[in-house]
């Protein structure tokens, strides 16, 4: 969720936003976004359920190379769940090693 306050963005990328899911993949390809400015003056889009996208958000589906990867998570949430567990696993031990074995 952005706030307009810490970002100058405002709202929710997902109807859910508390709910960790692919959501935010399946909507990316099936929702259409409308250009407006936030309350702070920073583009942004919003669908007509009220979710938001940026600007950078966007990006993914227009690049073919990333657009891949969105529709992979879009399609199949197990395969967002493993890459984000190893992509989380890798930010948490940087630069330790061994930490499962330690801990």
């Amino acid at each position: 969720r952005c706030h307009a306050d810490r970002s100058g963005f405002e709202g929710a990328w997902t109807e859910e936003p508390l709910r960790f899911d692919n959501s935010y993949f399946i909507d990316l390809l099936n929702k259409s976004y409308t250009e407006e400015t936030s309350s702070k003056g920073m583009p942004q889009r919003r669908s007509k359920s009220g979710t938001i996208m940026l600007i950078s958000d966007l990006a993914l589906i227009q690049d073919p190379a990333f657009k891949k990867h969105v529709e992979t998570y879009a399609g199949d949430k197990n395969a967002f769940f493993n890459d984000f567990t190893e992509a989380w696993v890798k930010l948490q031990e940087n630069g330790c090693f061994n930490l499962r074995e330690i801990l």
